[in-house]
């Protein structure tokens, strides 16, 4: 069986903890490097539902993109929900690896994942990652082609107005009780996306959006005015010409990277199988073949927003 090392190191190459912001908080949380895997669950949050579902489940790795230690804590009693995670965890001989901020950043990485599930053929990088380039007109941005950096350019194969563009978002990424908040023109025309899974609304995130004129943004935490200055804004001839704006959950927008995450390392895994050389030996009849690790998906839904009151 591959090894708690064999794994980290398969993730650590496509999503390099080098590329976490500073003030992050990735890696190996807990677990013997030396250990067996033989399960790996991956989901966005290391909330308790999801701690239970790792542990009732058999698994030997969590594998989380939000932090469990995002702030510096000074202990992990199990006075408090984190530190009773840990203990639960380490207890149970469950590991715990975050890739965050690396894994937003990794070509292809969480946005590209959300790019996919919208369909959309992807062009590149919003913010391009150091050395990666920059576009033709010397902003960061549409034109700058593949590579690392945070958030993604697409394109859909056919425009299509707002109205069915946000129908189109609300129906591939999975339902939440916030559903998808849409700003703009329903009737105006969507070619030309920017996606950014996770807060997106950081002034240079929006800044560049804008100026690679992007139809529309779809990204998660949009705040009243970073989202009202991004629609008024638009150069002097013709105010208002920013993006639409889709704003979806936190949750659900990073959700799709999970499959990608979890396809990444199933063929990590199989190129050190044949590395290391196949065993064809059945462990029982119709059983598993040695040497193969069981990877899933966690289908919880870890939105923290559990209900939705209408306003007539």
């Amino acid at each position: 069986m591959p090894t708690l090392a064999d794994v980290v190191g398969i993730l650590d190459a496509a999503y390099d903890p080098r590329w976490a912001e500073s003030w992050d908080a990735v890696g190996l949380v807990c677990g013997d490097p030396a250990a067996q895997v033989h399960k790996v669950l991956f989901a966005v949050d290391p909330v308790d539902a999801v701690v239970e579902e790792a542990i009732t489940w058999g698994a030997d790795l969590l594998v989380t993109h939000h932090p469990l230690l995002l702030k510096p804590v000074h202990g992990v009693a199990a006075t408090s929900f984190k530190g009773r995670a840990v203990h639960r965890l380490i207890s149970n001989g469950v590991a715990l690896l975050t890739a965050h901020t690396n894994a937003d950043v990794a070509s292809p990485g969480v946005s590209d994942a959300l790019a996919r599930a919208l369909d959309l053929s992807v062009i590149g990088p919003i913010l391009p990652a150091a050395g990666e380039g920059v576009a033709p007109n010397g902003s960061a941005g549409r034109g700058s082609g593949s590579g690392r950096g945070l958030g993604r350019f697409g394109v859909l194969s056919e425009p299509e107005s707002l109205r069915a563009f946000a129908q189109r978002v609300a129906l591939a990424l999975p339902p939440t009780n916030g559903g998808v908040r849409v700003a703009g023109d329903p009737e105006r025309t969507i070619r030309l996306v920017a996606v950014c899974g996770g807060a997106g609304d950081d002034r240079e995130l929006l800044a560049a959006v804008r100026a690679a004129g992007a139809d529309a943004y779809v990204t998660a935490d949009l705040r009243h005015h970073a989202a009202s200055e991004a629609l008024e804004a638009g150069d002097f001839a013709a105010p208002g010409t920013g993006p639409a704006l889709l704003d979806v959950a936190h949750w659900a927008s990073e959700w799709p990277w999970l499959s990608d995450a979890a396809a990444l390392l199933t063929a990590g895994l199989g190129e050190i199988r044949e590395h290391r050389g196949r065993d064809s030996d059945r462990e029982r009849e119709g059983g598993p073949e040695r040497g193969t690790v069981e990877i899933r998906v966690s289908q919880l839904v870890t939105d923290p927003w559990t209900s939705h009151a209408p306003q007539k």
